[in-house]
């Protein structure tokens, strides 16, 4: 990211004192419910001002534009996302156990975004801006890293190639699906991440064939 797209999206400045880190918070928890209720394209500045309670100013204190909320939330819920990945994944000793974690990583991250419609909101907002729709990409090889380093201490018979490439795929994959499922009726939903699963249990962890991996 060029630095003129970090400036366009990322803070103006970072609050140091508690007064102000408050306000930051009252902001942020603001624009969160205008996203909920009506999306991130419908929210104005003027608007999350008033339902912030706090001058229009204080909120252009911190962000230049409205993209630039949509990153603040969107990176709080994105370390929330990898924490708890880090987390389901750390204990896990064999392939099998990995494949079940990775199961329930695919159902509670659907649950979280079809209950949730703030994160839900902030996540589809991404799709509209170009720098933002970065963010979704340096998320996913986030998590394809926790993957990687699951599949290298359980499965070191795969190679480095294979791991690295298979675990970046499958983490775009899922949050591809997972993200399409939710936009989805509830039974096309269902089937969705059936596929995606049976996907995983297939093939994530099955060594590539010789001519295949030779070509």
């Amino acid at each position: 990211m060029n630095v003129g797209s970090f400036d366009r999206i990322g803070l103006r400045r970072k609050p140091k004192q508690e007064r102000s880190i408050q306000r930051l918070d009252l902001i942020l928890s603001a624009a969160s419910q205008l996203i909920a209720s009506k999306g991130v394209g419908a929210m104005r500045m003027t608007e999350l001002a008033v339902a912030a309670n706090v001058p229009i100013g204080s909120v252009y204190q911190y962000f230049p534009e409205k993209a630039a909320i949509v990153k603040a939330l969107f990176d709080r819920h994105s370390l929330a996302i990898r924490a708890k990945v880090a987390e389901a994944f750390a204990s896990v000793q064999s392939v099998p156990e990995a494949l079940d974690v990775l199961e329930a990583t695919i159902d509670w991250h659907y649950e979280d975004y079809r209950n949730d419609a703030a994160s839900l909101g902030i996540w589809l907002g991404t799709e509209t801006d170009q720098d933002l729709s970065r963010l979704n990409v340096e998320h996913n090889s986030r998590i394809a890293r926790i993957f990687r380093e699951t599949a290298q201490r359980i499965a070191p018979e795969l190679s480095d190639v294979d791991t690295e490439a298979r675990t970046y795929l499958f983490s775009h994959l899922i949050g591809s699906s997972v993200r399409l499922a939710v936009t989805s009726d509830p039974f096309f939903a269902a089937r969705i991440l059936q596929e995606c699963k049976c996907l995983v249990r297939t093939s994530f962890f099955t060594p590539m064939p010789a001519e295949l991996a030779a070509g």
